[in-house]
Protein backbone atom coordinates (compact mmCIF):
# COMPACT_ATOMS: atom_id res chain seq x y z
CA UNK A 1 0.00 0.00 0.00
CA UNK A 2 1.48 3.16 -0.98
CA UNK A 3 0.70 6.74 0.49
CA UNK A 4 -1.87 8.67 -0.76
CA UNK A 5 -2.44 12.45 0.21
CA UNK A 6 -6.17 11.90 0.55
CA UNK A 7 -7.69 11.81 3.77
CA UNK A 8 -11.45 11.17 4.73
CA UNK A 9 -12.73 13.07 7.74
CA UNK A 10 -13.52 10.89 10.78
CA UNK A 11 -17.23 12.84 11.18
CA UNK A 12 -18.29 13.43 8.27
CA UNK A 13 -16.50 11.34 5.30
CA UNK A 14 -15.15 13.48 3.20
CA UNK A 15 -12.51 13.18 1.35
CA UNK A 16 -9.73 15.95 1.13
CA UNK A 17 -6.20 16.56 0.04
CA UNK A 18 -3.40 16.93 2.81
CA UNK A 19 -1.55 19.80 2.91
CA UNK A 20 1.80 20.37 4.72
CA UNK A 21 1.90 22.10 8.01
CA UNK A 22 4.24 23.83 9.96
CA UNK A 23 5.23 22.12 13.10
CA UNK A 24 2.47 22.78 15.98
CA UNK A 25 -0.44 23.25 13.18
CA UNK A 26 -3.37 21.18 12.57
CA UNK A 27 -5.54 20.65 9.67
CA UNK A 28 -9.69 21.10 10.04
CA UNK A 29 -11.80 19.77 7.70
CA UNK A 30 -13.50 22.04 4.86
CA UNK A 31 -17.26 20.46 5.54
CA UNK A 32 -17.63 20.26 9.74
CA UNK A 33 -14.36 21.64 10.92
CA UNK A 34 -13.62 18.77 13.23
CA UNK A 35 -9.44 18.63 13.50
CA UNK A 36 -8.04 15.83 10.62
CA UNK A 37 -4.33 15.94 12.14
CA UNK A 38 -1.92 17.61 13.44
CA UNK A 39 1.87 18.27 12.50
CA UNK A 40 3.92 17.48 15.73
CA UNK A 41 7.81 18.27 15.80
CA UNK A 42 9.65 14.70 16.25
CA UNK A 43 6.73 13.20 17.61
CA UNK A 44 7.77 9.47 17.01
CA UNK A 45 11.34 10.47 18.41
CA UNK A 46 9.90 11.81 21.76
CA UNK A 47 7.47 8.70 21.84
CA UNK A 48 10.30 5.83 21.33
CA UNK A 49 12.46 8.09 24.06
CA UNK A 50 9.68 8.36 26.70
CA UNK A 51 9.32 4.58 25.92
CA UNK A 52 13.10 3.59 26.39
CA UNK A 53 13.14 5.65 29.51
CA UNK A 54 9.89 3.90 30.78
CA UNK A 55 11.48 0.61 29.84
CA UNK A 56 14.02 1.33 32.37
CA UNK A 57 11.93 2.37 35.28
CA UNK A 58 9.70 -0.60 34.39
CA UNK A 59 12.46 -2.88 35.43
CA UNK A 60 12.92 -0.90 38.68
CA UNK A 61 9.50 -0.79 39.83
CA UNK A 62 9.45 -4.68 39.54
CA UNK A 63 12.98 -5.38 40.28
CA UNK A 64 13.01 -3.75 44.30
CA UNK A 65 10.71 -3.29 47.04
CA UNK A 66 7.74 -1.00 46.48
CA UNK A 67 6.94 -0.56 50.15
CA UNK A 68 8.23 -1.91 53.63
CA UNK A 69 6.22 -1.87 56.63
CA UNK A 70 7.63 -1.97 60.06
CA UNK A 71 5.72 -3.23 63.44
CA UNK A 72 7.98 -2.32 66.24
CA UNK A 73 10.59 -4.79 65.13
CA UNK A 74 9.25 -6.78 62.84
CA UNK A 75 10.03 -5.85 58.90
CA UNK A 76 8.27 -7.00 55.73
CA UNK A 77 8.69 -6.15 52.20
CA UNK A 78 7.53 -7.37 49.36
CA UNK A 79 7.88 -6.43 45.17
CA UNK A 80 4.70 -5.77 43.36
CA UNK A 81 4.80 -9.18 41.50
CA UNK A 82 5.37 -10.25 45.48
CA UNK A 83 1.97 -8.85 46.28
CA UNK A 84 0.00 -10.13 42.92
CA UNK A 85 1.47 -14.02 44.34
CA UNK A 86 0.02 -12.82 47.92
CA UNK A 87 -3.36 -11.71 46.61
CA UNK A 88 -3.60 -15.20 44.57
CA UNK A 89 -2.23 -17.35 47.63
CA UNK A 90 -4.94 -15.69 49.48
CA UNK A 91 -7.87 -16.93 46.75
CA UNK A 92 -8.53 -13.44 45.90
CA UNK A 93 -7.55 -14.68 42.32
CA UNK A 94 -9.79 -11.78 40.19
CA UNK A 95 -8.18 -9.21 42.06
CA UNK A 96 -4.67 -10.67 41.63
CA UNK A 97 -4.60 -10.94 38.08
CA UNK A 98 -6.52 -7.09 37.70
CA UNK A 99 -3.45 -6.19 39.02
CA UNK A 100 -1.03 -8.10 37.34
CA UNK A 101 -2.44 -7.05 33.99
CA UNK A 102 -3.20 -2.89 34.88
CA UNK A 103 0.30 -2.55 36.58
CA UNK A 104 2.55 -5.45 35.25
CA UNK A 105 1.57 -6.96 31.70
CA UNK A 106 -0.39 -4.42 29.89
CA UNK A 107 2.70 -1.41 30.60
CA UNK A 108 5.40 -3.71 29.24
CA UNK A 109 3.44 -4.92 26.08
CA UNK A 110 2.89 -1.44 25.52
CA UNK A 111 6.70 -0.18 25.80
CA UNK A 112 7.45 -3.28 24.21
CA UNK A 113 5.04 -2.15 21.26
CA UNK A 114 6.27 0.95 20.93
CA UNK A 115 10.03 0.55 20.83
CA UNK A 116 9.08 -2.82 18.45
CA UNK A 117 7.29 -0.14 16.31
CA UNK A 118 9.12 2.96 15.93
CA UNK A 119 12.94 1.43 16.92
CA UNK A 120 13.50 -0.20 13.16
CA UNK A 121 12.39 2.96 12.13
CA UNK A 122 14.41 5.03 13.97
CA UNK A 123 17.71 2.71 12.21
CA UNK A 124 16.24 3.24 8.83
CA UNK A 125 13.62 0.53 8.08
CA UNK A 126 10.54 -0.90 8.52
CA UNK A 127 9.16 -3.43 11.27
CA UNK A 128 7.54 -7.01 10.08
CA UNK A 129 4.45 -7.25 11.37
CA UNK A 130 3.99 -4.12 12.07
CA UNK A 131 0.00 -3.96 11.72
CA UNK A 132 -0.45 -6.62 15.05
CA UNK A 133 1.74 -3.97 17.14
CA UNK A 134 0.05 -1.05 15.70
CA UNK A 135 -3.25 -2.60 16.79
CA UNK A 136 -2.41 -3.61 20.09
CA UNK A 137 -1.06 -0.52 20.99
CA UNK A 138 -4.21 1.28 19.92
CA UNK A 139 -6.16 -1.01 21.80
CA UNK A 140 -4.40 -1.55 24.97
CA UNK A 141 -4.74 1.97 26.30
CA UNK A 142 -8.05 1.84 28.09
CA UNK A 143 -6.46 -1.49 29.96
CA UNK A 144 -3.21 0.46 31.36
CA UNK A 145 -4.49 1.95 34.58
CA UNK A 146 -1.00 2.71 36.16
CA UNK A 147 -2.46 5.78 37.38
CA UNK A 148 -5.57 3.97 39.00
CA UNK A 149 -3.39 1.74 40.84
CA UNK A 150 -0.95 4.39 42.26
CA UNK A 151 -4.30 6.12 43.68
CA UNK A 152 -5.18 3.10 45.50
CA UNK A 153 -1.56 2.20 46.81
CA UNK A 154 -1.94 5.91 48.21
CA UNK A 155 -5.27 5.42 49.71
CA UNK A 156 -3.77 1.81 51.31
CA UNK A 157 -0.20 3.81 52.67
CA UNK A 158 -2.52 6.26 54.68
CA UNK A 159 -4.22 4.07 56.13
CA UNK A 160 -1.44 1.24 57.07
CA UNK A 161 0.38 4.39 58.55
CA UNK A 162 -2.16 4.29 61.42
CA UNK A 163 -1.27 0.83 61.83
CA UNK A 164 2.90 0.58 61.48
CA UNK A 165 5.57 3.20 59.82
CA UNK A 166 4.99 2.67 56.38
CA UNK A 167 8.46 3.36 54.70
CA UNK A 168 7.87 3.73 50.59
CA UNK A 169 10.66 1.78 48.61
CA UNK A 170 12.50 2.56 45.11
CA UNK A 171 9.97 0.88 43.09
CA UNK A 172 6.75 2.86 44.26
CA UNK A 173 8.73 6.25 42.69
CA UNK A 174 9.85 4.05 39.86
CA UNK A 175 6.06 3.44 39.19
CA UNK A 176 5.40 7.40 39.53
CA UNK A 177 7.92 7.95 36.71
CA UNK A 178 6.67 5.20 34.79
CA UNK A 179 3.25 6.31 34.88
CA UNK A 180 4.26 9.46 33.36
CA UNK A 181 6.69 8.16 30.66
CA UNK A 182 4.02 5.53 29.43
CA UNK A 183 1.45 8.80 29.01
CA UNK A 184 3.80 10.87 27.23
CA UNK A 185 4.96 7.43 25.10
CA UNK A 186 1.22 7.05 24.11
CA UNK A 187 0.40 10.47 23.78
CA UNK A 188 3.35 11.23 21.39
CA UNK A 189 2.50 8.83 19.09
CA UNK A 190 1.37 10.02 15.85
CA UNK A 191 -0.38 7.47 13.72
CA UNK A 192 -0.13 9.48 10.49
CA UNK A 193 3.44 9.93 11.06
CA UNK A 194 4.32 6.83 12.01
CA UNK A 195 2.15 5.30 8.43
CA UNK A 196 3.87 8.08 6.38
CA UNK A 197 7.42 6.90 7.60
CA UNK A 198 6.76 3.04 7.10
CA UNK A 199 5.61 4.08 3.86
CA UNK A 200 8.97 6.65 3.17
CA UNK A 201 10.61 3.24 4.35
CA UNK A 202 9.49 0.52 2.08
Amino acid sequence: MRYAPLIACQECDLLQHETRLQAGAAAHCNRCGIELYRQRADSLDRSLACALAAGVFFVVANAFPIVRLQIQTEQTQSTLFGAVHALATQGMWFVAGLVFITTILVPAAQIAAISYLLLPLRLGKAPRGLEFAFRFLRSAGPWGMIDVFMLGVLVSLVKLSHMASVVPGIALWSFTGLMFLVAAATAAFDPRAFWISVEARR
